[in-house]
């Protein structure tokens, strides 16, 4: 028993040293964010404490496996036991370091742990790679080569070869041993006695994300995520009420007004070129409150069109965005439906309705299209012509990731000449996603952690301003409906709470000669989501929308008026009067701004919403 107690110790405090080593990493990595966030030393050394009860869970797991090992030795009395669990040791060393480099990389990125909704993009682990900035590439690969031959040599010094040394406990020792520790180890993996088991909530301590992801151990979080996403793949675990209480307040909610939205086009059946705009957020545009001379050319075509000053993106994936567009089904937690073939085949298609009143549909991307399962899911809408990296005909530059924005734009520009009219063309921008390669030269010497990013969509500001100007020789140009859309937004310089309104806030602008020349240059401040895109364009063309619940008329005056984010644990609902963030991990509003006298009846649609949207993933 004493050896095994002795063990157990050195190898909690190995594995202390472990967690503690993967943090350090992650707040240097991210110390301009921590810097531009304004922490203080002191919050950055309490995480370290909120920490403990999570790390402390984690090597419970771990010890189980260790203990069990240690039993087996006291009982057979084999020598190589002590082999086995060093060897253990090594590659859980190995899978521990892996998932803190692989969260350290895509955290700038993705402003969330790593999840199991991470893990479904492994299946691509190319296009994981070109996602990555080289420089970020390279030192997760040397920190984890560092760390894992660093860590193992420590082990071997300092635990292995004074375990080795020691007496093997007797028969009877190790089994009582393993019947007394073993039920002390499943308390610590849970926590404690309490009822529920302690969860990723017991770390959060801050108003700083950062601190929050940095005090979450990796490894319990990837578990958990795992864990949760099994169990809820029949069970809805967003249930506040009664289905039918809550079926009623949604429909009430998305009810089609009976009045008919603002007629905004002069004609009745323009072509539309639909631009998806990667990770633009609003801080981007000058008149959404970004700072001036990001996006001058964006400038130039609002005062042309129609803006949406108050767009969100419900979700914070590429896939979440496409789906929301082209089917008005919402971004949900846990997972994303485009990379369920088996379910969003039942979703409505934007696309199948266009093309049944007889336009030409396309759809152009830079990038691969396999990446979170897009590709199927584009098939799926029946675009007539696909074009991705592939499929490029005219010479272009590639980046790590794909073909630059102003080639794809060019791509389009060509086919579109010969394109059968009335047609429907979509393209998805790839240059303002990391690792931001893009071919031209600095441009804006500011933006601390995002300098970049918001280069990198100036440099897609200047392709579009390129391609507007080459489109308005076309002679298709007159009678083509422009839409320009971001797919989700993405951290800015002003570094947003992920999980906030500010953060997920959004450029929708529809442009083109076929707009009434009354409302060209107008702002519409109503709340809209990307989710209402879709609807939108089906109501311009006249299209029936019975089959899109979820989306709404952005140019009608007398919808209910809200809008939505969703994110692995909660949802946010923002209404005129203010905003209501639900963290469903810490069952407490994360932020609460309505009025106290009608926040009870915004947070029941809130949460009324998610439950409902959740089922409705689930039984799709």
């Amino acid at each position: 028993m004493k050896k095994i107690l002795i063990d157990l110790f050195r190898h909690f405090i190995f594995w202390l040293f472990i967690f503690t080593i993967g943090r350090i990493f992650f707040l240097i990595y991210y110390q301009g964010l921590i810097v531009n966030s304004h922490i203080k030393f002191w919050e950055i050394l309490t995480l370290f404490i909120h920490a403990f009860r999570l790390d402390m869970a984690t090597f419970c797991y771990i010890a189980s496996l260790f203990l069990l090992l240690w039993v087996i030795e006291g009982i057979t009395k084999w020598k190589g036991i002590d082999q086995v669990v060093k060897y253990l040791n090594f590659l859980l060393i190995g899978i521990y370091f892996l998932i803190v480099a692989g969260e350290t990389g895509l955290y700038g990125e993705w402003q969330t742990k790593l999840n199991v909704k991470a893990l479904m993009y492994l299946k691509h682990p190319a296009e994981i790679i070109n996602s990555a900035q080289t420089l970020t590439l390279v030192l997760m690969i040397a920190f984890w080569i560092l760390a894992v031959i660093g860590s193992c040599w420590v082990y071997r010094r300092f635990i292995f070869l004074h375990s080795i040394n020691q007496p093997t406990s007797k028969r009877w020792e190790a089994v009582v041993t393993y019947f007394v520790l073993q039920p002390i180890l499943i308390i610590g993996s849970r926590g404690g006695i309490q009822q529920i088991p302690i969860n990723q909530s017991q770390s959060y301590f801050s108003q700083h994300a950062i601190l929050n992801h940095t005090a979450v151990n990796p490894a319990f979080n990837l578990y958990i995520s795992w864990f949760e996403n099994r169990q809820f793949q029949d069970k809805n675990p967003f249930v506040y009420m009664d289905n039918v209480e809550a079926r009623h307040i949604v429909d009430s909610l998305f009810a089609k007004p009976a009045s008919q939205g603002k007629e905004i086009l002069k004609v009745a059946k323009p072509n539309i070129v639909m631009l998806i705009l990667e990770s633009w957020s609003a801080d981007l545009i000058e008149s959404l409150g970004g700072e001036p001379g990001i996006t001058p050319e964006f400038r130039k075509l609002e005062k042309e069109g129609i803006l949406f000053t108050q767009a969100y993106a419900g979700g914070k994936r590429s896939e979440q965005g496409l789906a929301a567009m082209f089917s008005g089904f919402p971004p949900h937690p846990y997972t994303s439906i485009t990379v369920q073939p088996d379910k969003y085949k039942h979703l409505p298609s934007i696309v199948k309705k266009i093309n049944a009143q007889g336009y030409h549909s396309s759809f152009y991307f830079g990038g691969q299209l396999i990446y979170g399962n897009i590709k199927s899911y584009i098939i799926f809408n029946q675009f007539h012509r696909i074009k991705e990296i592939y499929d490029f005909k005219l010479p272009h530059i590639k980046g790590k990731l794909g073909i630059h924005d102003e080639y794809t734009l060019s791509e389009l520009l060509h086919d579109l000449a010969s394109e059968p009219t009335p047609f429907f063309s979509a393209l998805f921008t790839l240059s303002s996603h990391s690792p931001y390669d893009q071919p031209m030269e600095e441009k804006l010497h500011w933006g601390d952690n995002e300098r970049n990013y918001i280069n990198s969509a100036y440099y897609t500001d200047w392709c579009l301003g390129k391609f507007f100007e080459q489109a308005r020789h076309q002679s298709w140009y007159p009678n083509t409906l422009f839409i320009l859309v971001a797919d989700h937004s993405h951290n800015s310089y002003r570094n947003w709470h992920p999980n906030s309104f500010e953060y997920n806030r959004i450029p929708i602008l529809f442009y083109g000669d076929v707009i009434r020349d009354d409302l060209k240059g107008s702002q519409i401040d109503r709340l809209v989501s990307q989710t209402d895109v879709g609807t939108t364009l089906l109501e311009i063309l006249k299209i029936p929308t019975q089959e899109f619940y979820w989306g709404r008329d952005m140019f009608n005056p007398d919808f209910h008026e809200f809008t939505y984010l969703t994110f692995d644990y909660g949802v946010g609902w923002k209404v005129p009067q203010g905003e209501y963030i639900w963290d469903d991990h810490l069952k407490i509003p994360f932020k609460m701004t309505i009025p106290n006298d009608v926040h009870i009846k915004y947070e029941k649609d809130a949460k009324a919403f998610l439950q409902v949207l959740f089922d409705e993933y689930l039984h799709q």
